[in-house]
C-alpha cells in the first residue's frame, strides 16, 4: 500500500472510531464526583441533578447536566447553593424536581437532621430548569421524624388524575405524603392521617416510583451508601400507596465493572418501551464513600411487567431523543 493511501486509511479507522464512541454516552455522563442522580425529562431535553459528593460540610450547592441526546452534557453549576437557604448548613443533597404551572420546584434534603435539629425536606423554585433556585418556604417543609424515617431522599411522583405523592425517608423507613397543589404544603388522605409508612422489606433509603400499564413500580435502595453492597430492588402494587411487597433486586455490584451501584432515578426515551435508568456508582479503583460517580444504562421490562436485572455498562447508552 502507498504510504498516501495509507495514512487516508488510518486517517478513515480514526474518524469512525470517533464518530462510533460519539454514538454512545460512556460511563461515567460526566466529569467529577456526584451521586443520588435526579433524571427527568422537560422539553423534549434530559436534566439530570445529582448530590455533590463530598464531606457534609462541603456538600452546600447542586450543579445540573443537560443533555438533547444523552451523549453530550452541558453542566449548569450553582443552580441552588446555601446562601440562598438560609436554615441549610450542611449536608445537601438527593435532589428530586417537578415542572409545574411554568415553574419548577426543587425539592432537597439539608443538614442530617436528626431528633430536635433544624434541617430536613425543603423547596426551591426557578423559573427556569437551571435555575437560580431560591427558598419558597424560609423553612423545611418535612422536618419532624415521623414512623422512624429520617426526612431525607425524597421523590414526587405525579399520578395520572394530577394528584402529586411524596415519597421520602432514611435509616430503613420510607413514609409517603400528598402534596398540595402548590406543591409548598402537605394535605391529608381521604382517611385524614397526614403520613403513611409504606416502607417494603429490606428498604434502606432512595425511593423512586414510576407507573407502567397501570401499575405503581416502586424501587429503592439497600445496603450501605458507602459499601460495596448498595443496590437497588423494587415492588409492584395497584395503588401508590401499596401495599409494596419487595420482589427482588434490579441492580448490584458488578466485579468486573464498580460497586456501590443505586439510589437511582428512571426515565423514558422516545420509543414505546425505551427506558432508562441513572444512577451512581464506585469505580473499582475506589474505596472512599464519596467517590462515586454518574452513569445511566438501558431498563427493560419483561413480557410479564417484570423488570431485569439491568447490566452497568462502561459504554453507556446509545445517542436517543426525547418526546
Amino acid at each position: 500500500m502507498k504510504r498516501n493511501n495509507f495514512i487516508l486509511v488510518l486517517v478513515w479507522l480514526c474518524g469512525s472510531l470517533t464518530s462510533s464512541a460519539q454514538q454512545r454516552s460512556g460511563n461515567p455522563i460526566v466529569n467529577g464526583w456526584y451521586a443520588d442522580p435526579e433524571a427527568v425529562v422537560f422539553d423534549h431535553r434530559c436534566w439530570i441533578f445529582p448530590t455533590y459528593s463530598a464531606a457534609y460540610d462541603k456538600q452546600l450547592f447542586f450543579d445540573a447536566f443537560s443533555s438533547r441526546d444523552l451523549v453530550k452534557w452541558k453542566k449548569h453549576p450553582r443552580v441552588l447553593t446555601s446562601e440562598s437557604i438560609s436554615w441549610a448548613k450542611r449536608a445537601m443533597w438527593a435532589p428530586a424536581i417537578v415542572k409545574k404551572d411554568k415553574k419548577y420546584y426543587l425539592f432537597f434534603s439539608a443538614n442530617d437532621v436528626h431528633e430536635g435539629e433544624v434541617g430536613g425536606i425543603g423547596v426551591a423554585v426557578s423559573s427556569k430548569p437551571q435555575g437560580p433556585y431560591k427558598d419558597a418556604l424560609g423553612k423545611p417543609l418535612i422536618s419532624s421524624i415521623i414512623n422512624g424515617a429520617q426526612p431525607i431522599d425524597q421523590y414526587v411522583f405525579r399520578d395520572d388524575d394530577g394528584q402529586y405523592y411524596m415519597y421520602y425517608g432514611g435509616w430503613g423507613h420510607c413514609n409517603v405524603v400528598r402534596l398540595s397543589d402548590d406543591l409548598l404544603s402537605l394535605v391529608p388522605f381521604a382517611d385524614g392521617e397526614m403520613t403513611k409508612e409504606v416502607t417494603p422489606d429490606q428498604y434502606v433509603e432512595g425511593p423512586f416510583m414510576l407507573k407502567y400499564r397501570g401499575k405503581y413500580y416502586f424501587m429503592w435502595s439497600e445496603g450501605g451508601w458507602g459499601l460495596p453492597n448498595y443496590s437497588v430492588s423494587y415492588a409492584i402494587s395497584d395503588s401508590p400507596l401499596g401495599p409494596f411487597h419487595r420482589i427482588g433486586k434490579i441492580m448490584q455490584q458488578d466485579p468486573s465493572i464498580a460497586t456501590g451501584a443505586g439510589h437511582h432515578s428512571v426515565i423514558k426515551g422516545k420509543g414505546d418501551n425505551e427506558w432508562y435508568i441513572v444512577y451512581h456508582r464506585r469505580p473499582l479503583t475506589e474505596t472512599a464513600a464519596n467517590s462515586r460517580q454518574v452513569c445511566i444504562d438501558r431498563l427493560y421490562f419483561d413480557d410479564n411487567g417484570y423488570i431485569q436485572p439491568v447490566k452497568m455498562t462502561f459504554e453507556g447508552v446509545e445517542k436517543t431523543k426525547f418526546k
